[in-house]
């Protein structure tokens, strides 16, 4: 049996492949992909079974920050298109921007804004509708499911920016200006790929942190992972629920 769906886990979510049977790892070198060196990026792709279905998993991704091409940030995405996976599910770390989307809980993404200044989809005309680039029927399933749980899940606009160092007040306030509900340096450039190939897309921001100039605490690599290993738990079981029935 193919696996037509994938999972890409981002800063401190590596603990959500733990879950998984596995049956083939591929680390991204035998991919021919570059490998992240940053912690909480392991730099493989699992395939096994989980939440009763058999799917990939890539535990870790590339950035922008890392020196790294739009298009090799992206390369994720194509070798798990050429495996067969049509369904891909993003997940992220990022910033809260908006009072009552508190850190530790998830935001699935309605939409996205794309501040990197680049696309992987450059060096051809390729003019993707980007009107709906997350499955509003996928949203609607995982909204329903949350609620069974009675699991809080914020819906809102992810802002994507290059990195690597975090914004400032002054930068927080301009995203909030312009409709961001979160901020990260990661995923609109997997989705827009994604789009590219004709995959279905969902992605969730664990909100591991607030935005600068909005609480008097600091910001710090090691609070993101370790929020993010905190919140995995709750993904976890709304994937269970959400994809028991494939």
């Amino acid at each position: 049996m193919s696996a037509n769906i994938a999972i890409v886990l981002g800063s401190g979510l590596g603990s959500l492949a733990d879950a998984v049977t596995i049956e083939r790892e591929v680390p991204f070198a035998d991919a021919g992909m570059p490998s992240s060196k940053v912690a909480g990026h392991a730099g493989r792709f699992l395939l096994g079974e989980c939440f009763g279905l058999k799917l990939w998993v890539m535990q870790g991704r590339v950035h922008l920050y890392e020196g790294h091409a739009a298009y090799d940030v992206a390369a994720g995405v194509r070798w798990l298109a050429g495996q067969g996976v049509s369904r891909l599910i993003l997940t992220n770390a990022a910033g809260s921007l908006r009072t009552g989307f508190s850190p530790g809980e998830w935001m699935m993404l309605s939409d996205h804004l794309n501040l990197t200044g680049t696309s992987p989809l450059e060096g051809g005309a390729n003019f993707i509708d980007m009107s709906e680039v997350y499955s509003l029927p996928w949203r609607e399933r995982m909204r329903d499911c949350a609620r069974k749980l009675m699991m809080p899940l914020h819906e809102g606009v992810y802002a994507g920016l290059r990195g690597p160092q975090y914004e400032t007040p002054a930068e927080i306030r301009m995203l909030q200006v312009m409709g961001a509900d979160a901020v990260g340096m990661s995923t609109v450039l997997e989705a827009l790929q994604a789009k590219a190939l004709g995959m279905e897309v969902l992605g969730f921001s664990c909100l591991t942190n607030w935005g600068a100039g909005l609480s008097d605490a600091g910001l710090d690599h090691a609070e993101v992972l370790h929020t993010g290993q905190s919140a995995a738990s709750q993904m976890m079981r709304l994937l269970e629920v959400a994809l028991a029935d494939g």
